[in-house]
């Protein structure tokens, strides 16, 4: 399981819901494109990790104006939304030709306070109140007026599913945005500690999303260490300003056989925000801001 911090990335706010003007009861516009969404697993716990892959496929006689976004929406079976990702495309749309295949893959955490349970994703393209008529997988959903296609079906799976982690000392309080409570954060000091409650005895795969203050450290950002088990596994430079994915290999060999394992994530450097120039009344000491921590074994994989 991840922190308890939910979503890594940003999420866009819902896509405009107004349609292009002419359209009738069914939408016979001629689509522009057709779009096959595949998620690296179907079946994920809530707070894991996921890439979905986007392949939109130019038809003949397209001819796209201008640059439109890709809206994401993630619902539940009561067409609630639980996370969505809207985006630019790998390629901006005033390129695609017709023939053409544009394919690229995002990264995102299933929210931890998703409730488990079937979740459809639907994707569409959209500019201002304009959106475009495309080819999905289900026919059904080339009737929608809104011109949102449903392009895949999850199964989000309880939290117990997963590796449960544990914030055991170094943590600054969780922190969020009022307009935006689903993205939150902790920061750590410099050193911060997990607690791996139940060891997975296989090897693992450490998710950490983080982003520093590397304009605080010119030349030379922070160096952050993580160690498991009391023994340094990987050290990396932290020179992101913006939420980034460590991505650490941990062997069963370096967890050992403990039923309860201690990672730490060292910070060479810290700084303290009250001591900088308009820095406030914040004196804490800060090292880096963890967004999630996520240990992926043959667990969480099943």
């Amino acid at each position: 399981m991840r922190l308890r911090g939910r979503f890594v990335l940003v999420f866009a706010a819902l896509a405009p819901l107004l349609v292009a003007t002419g359209c009738s009861d069914a939408d016979t516009a001629p689509a522009v494109a057709k779009v096959t969404v595949t998620p690296s697993r179907t079946r994920i716990g809530v707070g894991a990790p996921l890439e979905i892959a986007y392949r939109f496929e130019i038809l003949l006689g397209a001819a796209i104006t201008g640059d439109y976004r890709v809206f994401v929406h993630v619902l539940n079976e009561d067409r609630q939304p639980i996370w969505n990702d809207d985006h630019e495309p790998s390629v901006p749309t005033s390129q695609w030709k017709p023939g053409q295949t544009i394919e690229y893959t995002r990264f995102a955490f299933v929210p931890t306070n998703a409730t488990p349970g079937e979740a459809t994703i639907e994707i569409g393209l959209y500019r201002d109140n304009d959106r475009l008529s495309l080819q999905g997988p289900d026919p059904s959903s080339r009737e929608s007026l809104a011109r949102e296609y449903r392009v895949a079906a999850l199964q989000l799976l309880p939290g117990t599913a997963n590796v449960f982690l544990i914030r055991r000392s170094g943590w600054h309080p969780e922190e969020s945005l009022a307009v935006e409570p689903s993205l939150s954060w902790a920061w750590t000091r410099k050193t911060a500690v997990l607690l791996v409650r139940a060891n997975p005895l296989a090897n693992s795969l450490l998710y950490l999303q983080y982003d520093a203050r590397p304009d605080l450290f010119p030349g030379k950002p922070q160096q952050v260490t993580v160690w498991v088990d009391g023994k340094p596994i990987e050290t990396f430079a932290a020179n992101s300003d913006k939420p980034a994915v460590r991505r650490i290999p941990i062997a069963a060999a370096q967890m050992g056989t403990a039923e309860m394992v201690e990672l730490k994530i060292e910070t060479d450097r810290t700084f303290i925000p009250a001591s900088l120039p308009q820095g406030g009344k914040d004196s804490r000491e800060l090292g880096i801001r963890v967004y999630h921590a996520f240990l992926e074994s043959p667990i969480t994989q099943k």
